[in-house]
C-alpha cells in the first residue's frame, strides 16, 4: 500500500462557463499536479462536486483521467452515496481500467446507527473489484464513523485498506491507530491537522489545497514522513492562511480561484454551490501569488 502514502489530491472538476465539463483544464489539472510532484490523485470526491455530475458524466470523467494519467501515479475513484444498493451498483459497473483504490464515504444524511455504517460498507467490500479507502467526514454527513467501526472493518475485510479522517477528534484518532491493523493506512482528509496526524503515525494526505499548491503541500508532506518534522513546520505554517481561505466559503469555491490565479482552470462551480464573495477572492488571489513565487 505504499502507493498511498504520502499526498493525494482530491482534484476539482473544471468546468467551462456554460457550465459543462471542460475537458482540456481538466488535463491542464491532472499535468500540473503530476509535474507538481503529487504521490497519487482521486477523481470525483467531494472536492470533484461528484453530486452534481451525471453518471454518464462520471464515467467520462474517470475514463477521461485515467487516459491523461495513463499509469504515471495511482488514481482512485470517488464513489459513495447514502443509498447502499445504488452505491453497490456503481461500484460492480465500474471501469476499473487505470484506476487503484476506491475513496467511499461514509452515507450523508440518513444519520446510520455504527451497525448500519458497518452495513454499507459490508456490501460495498464484498462487491467491490478494487480496494476500499473508508472516508469519515461528520461535517458533512451528519454522523461520525466510530474508532470501533472502523478498526472493525479494517478487521474484516481485507480489501478495505485506509480510512481518510476528517473528524478532527484526536481522541479517535489515537483509537484508530492504537487498534488498526498494522498495513491499515490512516490518511488525514483535512489539510490543517495533516502534519499532527503523521505525527501519530498517518500515512500522509488526500488534500483539498494540493489542488493549487502541489509542490509546497507534498514537499512538505514528506518531510513530516521523514520524521522531519522541525523542516517540515515551516511549510505547514506558511500555508496555514491559504487553508483558512480556501473553505472560508465552501469548498472547491476558494481552491478553484486559486487554480484560476495560477492559470490552470476557471473558477466555475455547479448549483448549489456559487462562486467566491470578490473580497475573498481578492485575497485568494494574493495570497496565491506570494506562495506560488
Amino acid at each position: 500500500m505504499n502507493k498511498f502514502y504520502g499526498t493525494g489530491v482530491a482534484m476539482v472538476t473544471p468546468f467551462q462557463t456554460d457550465g459543462q465539463v471542460d475537458y482540456n483544464a481538466l488535463r491542464d489539472l491532472i499535468n500540473y499536479l503530476i509535474d507538481g510532484g503529487v504521490e497519487y490523485l482521486v477523481s470525483l470526491g467531494t472536492t470533484g462536486e461528484s453530486v452534481t455530475l451525471s453518471k454518464d458524466e462520471k464515467k467520462k470523467v474517470w475514463a477521461f483521467t485515467a487516459e491523461v494519467n495513463n499509469g504515471r501515479v495511482p488514481l482512485v475513484a470517488g464513489i459513495g452515496g447514502n443509498n447502499t444498493f445504488d452505491v453497490v451498483n456503481e461500484v460492480k459497473s465500474f471501469d476499473t481500467a487505470g484506476y487503484d483504490a476506491i475513496l467511499s464515504a461514509s452515507p450523508n444524511y440518513n444519520k446510520p446507527t455504527q451497525e448500519g455504517i458497518y452495513q454499507h460498507y459490508k456490501a460495498i467490500a464484498e462487491a467491490s473489484p478494487l480496494p476500499i479507502i473508508l472516508y469519515n467526514v461528520p461535517s458533512r454527513t451528519g454522523s461520525n464513523m466510530s474508532a470501533e467501526t472502523t478498526v472493525r472493518l479494517a478487521c474484516d475485510f481485507k480489501n478495505i485498506i485506509a480510512m481518510k479522517e476528517a473528524s478532527g477528534n484526536f481522541d479517535q484518532l489515537n483509537q484508530i491507530m492504537r487498534d488498526k491493523p498494522s498495513d491499515f493506512l490512516l490518511i488525514s482528509g483535512d489539510d490543517p491537522i495533516s502534519l499532527p496526524m503523521i505525527a501519530l503515525g498517518g500515512a500522509g494526505v488526500i488534500s483539498v489545497v494540493g489542488n493549487a499548491l502541489p509542490r509546497q503541500f507534498s514537499d512538505m508532506i514528506r518531510l513530516c514522513l521523514k520524521g522531519d518534522f522541525k523542516s517540515a513546520q515551516k511549510g505547514h505554517s506558511s500555508v496555514i492562511d491559504f487553508t483558512r481561505m480556501m473553505f472560508a466559503e465552501g469548498s472547491p469555491a476558494g481552491v478553484k480561484t486559486a487554480l484560476k490565479a495560477l492559470g490552470v482552470c476557471g473558477d466555475i462551480v455547479r448549483l448549489p454551490l456559487v462562486q467566491v464573495s470578490s473580497a475573498l477572492a481578492d485575497k485568494i488571489v494574493k495570497e496565491t501569488q506570494k506562495l506560488a513565487k
